[in-house]
């Protein structure tokens, strides 16, 4: 898909409107495979200008974020996801929300939440905001 095509899509001059649900369903599967099979590879996507809020520290730029993601304290992680939306912004951007579970290494499973902010740059989509969450919570 072009640039101007989904220019088109994600102002709602298509009758596939949907079209962001796919873009963004698709980006979301793609980010949670590498991530927990080749993390080396997760810096495919983000760009320079990528922010990364991760538990509330803030990482700018992709080498900061890609340092980051590889020094996380286990081997082993895979995510499970329980549901993701997916909305257009009005600068032709997917913002996709997604919720889920963790397993990492011998941890129990844990719930998160991430929020991307995508964005089609030279013909592809990647993540310009990141932002993660556990869903811990402290009733004591």
């Amino acid at each position: 898909m072009t640039k101007s095509e989904s220019k088109n899509i994600l102002s709602g001059e298509d009758p596939e409107w949907e079209i962001w649900e796919q873009i963004g369903s698709s980006f979301v599967q793609h980010y949670y495979q590498l991530f927990d099979n080749v993390r080396t590879q997760l810096g495919a996507v983000y760009i320079d200008a990528s922010c990364l809020t991760w538990e509330g520290q803030q990482f700018q730029g992709k080498a900061a974020i890609v340092e980051k993601l590889f020094s996380l304290p286990f081997q082993k992680i895979q995510h499970s996801i329980t549901a993701q939306d997916h909305q257009p912004t009005p600068d032709s951007c997917i913002l996709s929300m997604v919720v889920g579970q963790l397993k990492a290494d011998e941890d129990p499973i844990m719930g998160f939440h991430q929020i991307f902010l995508l964005k089609n740059i030279n013909d592809a989509w990647v993540c310009t905001k990141d932002l993660f969450r556990l869903a811990l919570h402290n009733f004591g």
